[in-house]
This record gives structure tokens, C-alpha cells and sequence, in this order.
């Protein structure tokens, strides 16, 4: 993996962390430390700006999800799958510098190396949803 991947892929990790450990954001972050001291700077940066934002605005992107979702609840999901969508509606709605098309290519191909071929339709049906809602 790469730059920005890497990055995603790192904050992914670390909302997992927080998802199911329920431990805190700094916490998660330092476990993750040497993955970031790996990338760049800026790559890094990213990174930890995609879990605060994903955290800060948890409650209106699950609600997007929810809505997204039909017959999915949040809690019914694998927590890799709630997590990656989490990040990406984060990234197509708070993120004006990611392009919708990159935001959603990064979680699908995120999801197939986290997770399954079958959760990478998944997660590209609830957020093509999603960013058809946000234009």
C-alpha cells in the first residue's frame, strides 16, 4: 500500500480500535504510531484528521449510514465494514479535496483487503447511496 491508502488504511485501524475496545482516540492513535511514523508527514496528518473527524461527526455519518442502509442496522454490520464506511462518509462528506469517485474506490479496494469481496459490493451500494445524496 501506499501514501494516502496506507493512511486510510491506518485510521481504519485505529476507528476499529475504538469501535470495539472502546478505548480512547489517543490511545488508538499511538498503537498505531508506527504506522504512521512510516509515512510521510502529510500522510500522517491525514490519517489522524480522518479519525478525529470520523469521531466528531459520528453521530450524523451513522445516521447517514443508517439511512443509506435499508434493512442494515449499524450494530447488525461486521465492525471492520461500519468502520470503513464510517471513514469514507466522513471523507465524501467533510472532505471537500477527495473526489466522491476516489472516497469510494479507496474504501472498496480498502474493504477487500480488510474484509471480503462481498463486503467491498457492500460497501460500494451504501456509499454510492450516500454520495448521490450529498450532491
Amino acid at each position: 500500500m501506499k501514501g494516502r491508502r496506507l493512511a486510510r488504511a491506518t485510521a481504519l485501524q485505529a476507528l476499529y480500535l475504538i469501535d470495539v475496545s472502546g478505548i480512547s482516540e489517543e490511545v488508538a492513535l499511538s498503537t498505531q504510531q508506527e504506522a504512521l511514523d512510516y509515512l510521510k508527514e502529510s500522510d500522517s496528518s491525514f490519517s489522524r484528521d480522518l479519525v478525529s473527524g470520523t469521531r466528531k461527526f459520528l453521530n450524523e455519518i451513522d445516521h447517514k449510514i443508517a439511512e443509506a442502509a435499508a434493512h442494515w442496522r449499524l450494530d447488525r454490520m461486521t465492525s471492520v465494514d461500519r468502520n470503513i464506511l464510517r471513514l469514507s462518509t466522513y471523507e465524501l462528506s467533510y472532505v471537500p479535496d477527495t473526489p466522491p469517485k476516489v472516497a469510494i474506490n479507496e474504501a472498496i479496494e480498502i474493504a477487500r483487503e480488510f474484509s471480503t469481496e462481498e463486503s467491498a459490493r457492500f460497501v460500494n451500494g451504501i456509499l454510492d447511496k450516500i454520495s448521490k445524496s450529498e450532491k
